[in-house]
């Protein structure tokens, strides 16, 4: 046999697992020896969830006793810093293996008994907001406990975003995590992407195209609440992508209230069959906003600038025009101007290009802002793959952000310049009525000399005594 057919020894080998069981133990296992061996990566995994920076210990299947039963949570993770204690139970499912509310209520039950801090959830679930969890539970049991989910995928992001950007000081820790991510990788961990849009997907686009889509309807909630799951799925992906943190760009209101942005969209799927997410992009000029045209089957991302403040409206669109250079000629550009209401003028870049002005409705008007978008096919069936609704909305993310978003850069106003030594200077006339004859620090280095007498000249302007007059 050729060498190229050897397999290479691996850390945390995909060979040997047989069942959904033997999946999930190895999948806790591997996460939670690791996270205890790089000490960067277990901190990055605890520390938003309320532990402190401390030693860190995991255990896997640890027995506790609730009532006459004796159970097996999956992990157990303990931090110690001096005399303080934090520890959170943990329950890891794997594939597309979903948790059981009935399982979570006994572990907490358990974590309450034994004065834990937090049970930690781990599952391929991606919830629509970010601190959701998936699962819903008897809140009275939350009341000493708190409850934390992470996605196999965010984790997957914290490990490559941990190794490859912010970096790991120890070179044989950071090759483990290393193992880590190449095992999570791999199709057989059980940690998969998002991959399906769910049951309801191609009912309910088929009621959105027969008009028959209702507010009430149970397949517009569930859709509605896998599509910002892939929003925030996209954020993870993208994030991964540039090593820095994606997160969706919701409202206050709706990070308070998620069951109203839910709700929310249910109404514009309903309405208008379209359905619309962000992603909040450090440093971006603005958020990226994609919306999904269930009915006319597209995809259009896009983005808000605001135009330069000064300078004539054509002067403003070529500003623009000179950050889109390498952009495709068939994205969609549409002016705004100051104070004006409803849609702008709007042009595809190709004829901005060839004439600026295209876009400009009323010359005397200024431009307050642009609208930059591109449309682009959508998928219609519900798993990933080729011409499905997940890959073209990815596709289309990522397409949208290379292209055109990552170039975009706001308008700055030009910094004020000093004036030279040799730069002559335009001295105002000043009326008679303001000369003083009194000494001032703005007097030359004679100024304790005789104060010059003036006189008013028959013009009604002032002359000096001594100083002929021109």
């Amino acid at each position: 046999m050729p060498e190229e057919a050897w397999l290479t020894a691996r850390l945390i080998p995909t060979s040997g697992i047989n069942g959904a069981q033997e999946q999930e133990r190895r999948a806790t296992s591997a996460l939670l020896a690791v996270m205890s061996s790089v000490r960067e990566f277990g901190r990055a995994i605890v520390q938003p969830l309320g532990a402190p920076a401390g030693q860190l210990q995991t255990f896997i299947e640890v027995p506790f006793k609730l009532g006459d039963k004796q159970y097996f949570p999956d992990g157990l993770i303990r931090v110690v810093r001096g005399q303080r204690q934090w520890t959170a139970l943990v329950e890891v499912k794997t594939a597309g293996n979903e948790l059981a509310a009935e399982q979570l209520e006994r572990y907490l039950d358990i974590a309450r008994e034994n004065d834990f801090d937090a049970l930690i959830t781990i599952s391929n679930e991606i919830p629509p907001v970010a601190g959701q969890h998936p699962t819903a539970v008897d809140k009275r049991k939350l009341r000493k406990v708190t409850m934390h989910h992470l996605p196999w995928s965010m984790v997957l992001t914290e490990a490559v975003m941990q190794k490859e950007y912010r970096g790991v000081a120890d070179p044989d820790q950071a090759w483990i995590l290393g193992e880590l991510i190449r095992y999570l990788e791999h199709p057989r961990s059980g940690a998969m992407e998002f991959n399906d849009m769910g049951p309801a997907w191609v009912p309910a686009r088929e009621a959105v195209n027969a008009g028959t889509l209702r507010a009430g309807d149970i397949h517009a909630a569930e859709v509605a609440g896998r599509f910002d799951a892939l929003v925030r799925y996209s954020c993870l992906k993208l994030g991964r992508r540039l090593g820095i943190e994606v997160v969706p760009a919701l409202s206050r209101k709706d990070l308070s209230d998620p069951a109203a942005r839910t709700q929310g969209l249910i109404n514009q799927l309903t309405t208008a069959g379209t359905m619309t997410g962000g992603l909040k992009i450090p440093g971006a000029v603005g958020p990226l906003l994609v919306t999904a045209d269930l009915r006319a089957g597209r995809i259009t991302c896009r983005v808000d600038i605001d135009a330069p403040k000064e300078g004539r409206p054509a002067t403003r669109v070529n500003w623009l025009v000179r950050q889109l250079r390498t952009a495709p000629e068939t994205l969609r550009i549409e002016a705004f101007a100051l104070h004006a209401r409803g849609a702008g003028n709007a042009e595809l870049l190709r004829t901005v290009r060839e004439s600026p002005t295209s876009i400009i409705g009323d010359a005397s008007k200024e431009l307050r802002a642009f609208r930059v978008a591109q449309s682009t096919p959508a998928g219609t069936k519900r798993g990933a793959g080729r011409g499905a609704f997940i890959d073209s909305l990815l596709g289309a993310i990522d397409e949208f952000y290379e292209q055109v978003l990552q170039n975009l850069k706001p308008w700055m106003p030009a910094p004020p310049r000093l004036r030279s030594a040799d730069e002559p200077v335009a001295v105002e006339p000043v009326a008679g009525s303001l000369i003083s004859t009194a000494i001032s620090s703005q007097d030359g280095p004679d100024h304790g000399a005789t104060a010059p007498v003036v006189i008013p000249a028959q013009d009604g302007g002032v002359r000096i005594a001594g100083v002929p007059s021109e």
